[in-house]
């Protein structure tokens, strides 16, 4: 398949939202049992502001993927059927859920915990949404397993314990240890779910070949050119174009940047207690979260190239 940045920055973006969140809810329910320090309601309420943040930038971002960004609302028409309609919709109501616990903190009201519980479980919803676009589509042998789902969950609990980690070297210190330990754990664990991700995609046999693509059994099949000239919408948006080797390169960037680098520069912050090592572990991290990604669009195999392989 072909990667757009616009898909890329969305999931990406929108993952580190959630998972800023979901830190940050997991600190006051933890604070709330009396089992880690509570915080000011500014730490709770600047967060929430940075994780909408993120999710505004990751739907700025997805405008840019369509043909027609004023009809974008009709995207939501086809809520029975589509994963991607689902959401549209529970996007936006994460982010009134993300605001609105914000705006209660910000105001010092007692009703935080409910609604970070209702932010929680939108969060859930979205992350299921957003990973189901792509996990349901059978023919897309890559993306059509449970892995999928556990890789966009963890991804985007990783990057966003990490910013949090990082955040609250400004706004809670005594939290940076919880969520750097977290981070590391969720990278880990990310790392071989992708792992077993990469192990499982390298044995996938095509169940299409180039005698099922075009309906003819002859054993000795050889295309010669694709049928026009020109390109079109099939050649330019269902294959990357890039070669093997840019493939395989991406894919030890991702592994190197997404998850041992960002687990190595939170460990050594721990120990050092250096900042910096903290701070730059989620930069890191979200550089190789964007290779990560553009390879999981990339290593999906369109059936249609078996009969535009001359141009792919």
């Amino acid at each position: 398949m072909h990667p757009a940045f616009s898909v890329i920055f969305l999931t990406t973006l929108i993952g580190v939202g959630q998972g800023l969140f979901v830190a940050l809810y997991s600190a006051e329910v933890g604070a709330s049992l009396g089992r880690l320090p509570a915080q000011d309601p500014r730490f709770y309420a600047v967060g929430s502001f940075i994780a909408l943040a993120f999710l505004a930038g990751g739907l700025i971002a997805s405008f840019a993927h369509l043909g027609r960004p004023e009809r974008a609302w009709r995207a939501a028409a086809m809520w029975r059927t589509s994963w991607l309609s689902r959401e549209v919709i529970v996007l936006p109501a994460f982010m009134a859920a993300v605001f609105a616990y914000g705006v209660l903190h910000g105001l010092e009201l007692p009703e935080t915990i409910v609604v970070g519980g209702l932010g929680a479980a939108l969060c859930l919803a979205l992350f299921v949404c957003t990973a189901m676009i792509y996990a349901c589509i059978k023919f897309l042998q890559e993306w059509a397993t449970p892995l999928t789902m556990v890789n966009f969950v963890l991804l985007g609990l990783a990057s966003g314990y990490t910013f949090a980690a990082a955040y609250a070297l400004f706004e809670a210190p005594d939290l940076v240890g919880m969520y750097s330990r977290w981070a590391i754990a969720f990278t880990v664990v990310g790392l071989c779910n992708r792992v077993a991700t990469l192990a499982r995609n390298a044995r996938i046999r095509p169940r299409s070949t180039l005698q099922t693509a075009i309906g003819v059994k002859h054993s000795k099949i050889v295309q010669k050119a694709q049928g026009f000239m020109g390109g079109s919408f099939n050649t330019r948006e269902f294959f990357h174009g890039k070669t093997a080797r840019v493939v395989r390169a991406v894919k030890w960037s991702f592994l190197l940047l997404g998850f041992a680098m960002p687990a190595a520069l939170l460990a050594a912050g721990l120990l050092s207690g250096a900042s910096a090592f903290i701070a730059a572990a989620f930069v890191v991290q979200y550089v190789g979260l964007v290779a990560e990604r553009w390879f999981f669009f990339a290593q999906a195999r369109h059936p249609q190239n078996l009969y535009y392989q001359a141009i792919s």
